[in-house]
């Protein structure tokens, strides 16, 4: 596998990877390790910054102006977006889902500070404001470039190839990798980045929002242009990737009590901060499979911490049953 894609120097890499010691004493097994791409660095961090070096890279060598792309009030992608564009010198506009809240926390705080021009979708469709956006911004002149829902193209996911080839590096001998799937780039890049390398664990998307079989159609098509990118014109089908829909609970950003105790769990236990959204809902998932014995207590697990913990602050009342 190719991997000579240009990069903008966005993240601290290789990324942390070590044992949760007294989570797996406390679960009685099985042994789980954590990979800490919340720790990538820019403006706290999260796997999209590792997509957004490869994206930001071609932005810049197409001469663009300004970055354009879309996600929900709290959304990690926009927040690292906005933060990449401003390390690069370049304007962003965020096309937000909903209405403006009263007040801005977590992310969206974190949007204004780096100086993102704000859209809102109100009850619209967030694909057709973002074109018109983008329209908006090409008639004054601007040389705009367009980022995907979470950076998820075969651009973007490129860089969770490499990411799965750097944690080979750091440690081959996992049974099993956990972590929570959306938009799909994270997955394709990992099971690309598998294929190459062979390896021959276990890659569990937890899925935050979406049926499997929506999800897994989107993940195998954006895995096979992510392969023929990096030299590999073999095609994945949808039965190749594992996702578990069963704990999407009240739906995307519904914080439940899943989440409330994988978080409250990983903090007590390990001092380790998960998100509301995904890696407390994927953590979550993989709480509730070991104790059924889905997953084995002699595994060896990985879960991959995809970052996204500045949307705590904004879930502070959600998270007020965790305090006892």
């Amino acid at each position: 596998m190719k991997m000579k894609l240009a990069a903008v120097p966005l993240a601290f890499l290789p990324t942390p990877l070590h044992p949760l010691e007294r989570l797996s004493r406390h679960l009685g097994g099985p042994q789980i390790s954590v990979k800490r791409d919340d720790l990538t660095g820019l403006a706290f961090g999260g796997n999209k910054t590792r997509k957004l070096a490869f994206l930001l890279a071609e932005a810049l060598a197409e001469q663009a102006e300004v970055v354009v792309t879309r996600g929900a009030v709290q959304s990690n992608h926009c927040r690292q977006t906005a933060a990449a564009a401003a390390h690069c010198g370049l304007a962003c506009s965020l096309v937000l889902r909903g209405d403006p809240p009263d007040s801005a926390t977590g992310n969206l705080l974190l949007d204004q500070l780096l100086g993102a021009q704000l859209h809102w979708t109100g009850a619209g469709d967030p694909e057709a404001e973002l074109e018109l956006v983008v329209e908006a911004l090409q008639q004054a002149g601007k040389r705009v470039y367009r980022i995907p829902y979470g950076g998820s193209n075969a651009l973007g996911a490129s860089a969770y190839a490499a990411a799965l080839l750097e944690l080979l590096q750091q440690d081959a001998h996992f049974d099993r990798i956990v972590f929570p799937s959306s938009s799909g780039g994270t997955q394709a890049g990992l099971v690309v980045g598998a294929r190459s390398a062979g390896f021959k664990g276990k890659i569990l998307g937890v899925s935050v929002d979406r049926p499997r079989e929506e999800l897994a159609a989107q993940i195998a098509e954006i895995a096979t242009a992510t392969a023929s990118l990096l030299g590999d014109d073999r095609p994945f089908t949808p039965s190749e990737f594992f996702i578990n829909d069963e704990y999407i609970g009240g739906g995307y950003a519904v914080m439940g009590e899943l989440e409330r105790q994988a978080i409250r769990l990983f903090a007590r236990l390990e001092g380790l901060l998960l998100d509301p959204v995904y890696t407390g809902r994927a953590a979550g998932a993989m709480l509730d499979l070991i104790q059924s014995g889905t997953i084995g207590s002699k595994e060896r697990v990985l879960f991959w911490h995809t970052g996204g913990t500045p949307a705590l602050f904004a879930y502070s009342q959600a998270l007020s049953g965790a305090a006892g």
